[in-house]
């Protein structure tokens, strides 16, 4: 096993622990709050309107919005770092057919694990920060590096093996 292989299959498996425990956290500590946040404030929504009390139902409405922002960032974080996480493992295992020199792999691999880690924590802190126009950017930034890698990596396996 090369260093490439190493690095996404070792990387792979700390993201997916990452993630586990991140998930296994908020199921435990946060996600019956946010529900229960949830569903009380279009509740109250409702009982409001029919009270015709528009401006009361409007900002609970807009409690529930941003209450389910955040739920839904935490859960896709979570399992975005639990889903690349179980790609690089399998990439790795096979990341020695990639025809690329090692060096190049294990610059792809970083760029993997470097993207995967922060395309989930910049959604993340999102919701902490709902308007952050810099961690938009490095989700994006993050969400790129992903792609990149893993489209140099199909490009490698399909690439014509050198001649040695």
């Amino acid at each position: 096993m090369n260093a490439s292989q190493r690095l996404l299959i070792f990387g792979g498996m700390a993201l997916a622990v990452f993630g586990m425990l991140y998930g296994l956290h908020y199921a435990v500590l946060v996600e019956h709050q946010m529900l229960d946040r949830m569903g009380g404030s279009l509740a109250q929504a409702f009982t409001q309107a029919a009270s015709r009390n528009p401006a009361a139902s409007q900002a609970a409405l807009e409690a529930y919005r941003s209450t389910k922002y955040d739920y839904v960032r935490q859960v896709d974080a979570h399992s975005h770092w639990i889903g690349l996480a179980m790609t690089m493992i399998v990439l790795g295992a096979a990341f020695g057919h990639v025809h690329y020199n090692e060096s190049l792999r294990q610059t792809i691999a970083l760029a993997l694990l470097a993207g995967g880690t922060l395309f989930p924590l910049s959604v993340i802190l999102q919701t902490y920060y709902h308007d952050a126009v810099l961690l938009k950017a490095l989700a994006i930034a993050g969400s790129g590096l992903v792609i990149a890698s893993m489209a140099a990596a199909v490009w490698g396996f399909f690439k014509q093996k050198p001649s040695t």
